[in-house]
């Protein structure tokens, strides 16, 4: 496993023992103590992946923000 496919299962494992985590990527870049372009990229994929949401706000949660919801 390359070191980017164990950060987002780390970042992944964080969202899950916390569901209620709601983060910048600024905030989980500090965290997990990575670089802010990595941390995008594993944000990215993890929302891609539809782990995380984004929401307009700017943070990134394990479910829909409510305002989003449809």
């Amino acid at each position: 496993m390359s070191s980017i496919e164990c950060l987002i299962e780390r970042v992944r494992a964080e969202y899950r023992e916390m569901p209620g985590l709601s983060l910048t990527v600024e905030q989980v870049s500090r965290l997990m103590g990575v670089h802010l372009s990595l941390c995008q990229r594993v944000l990215h994929a993890l929302v891609v992946d539809g782990v995380l949401y984004h929401s307009r706000s700017g943070h990134y949660t394990s479910a829909p923000p409510i305002r989003d919801r449809r």
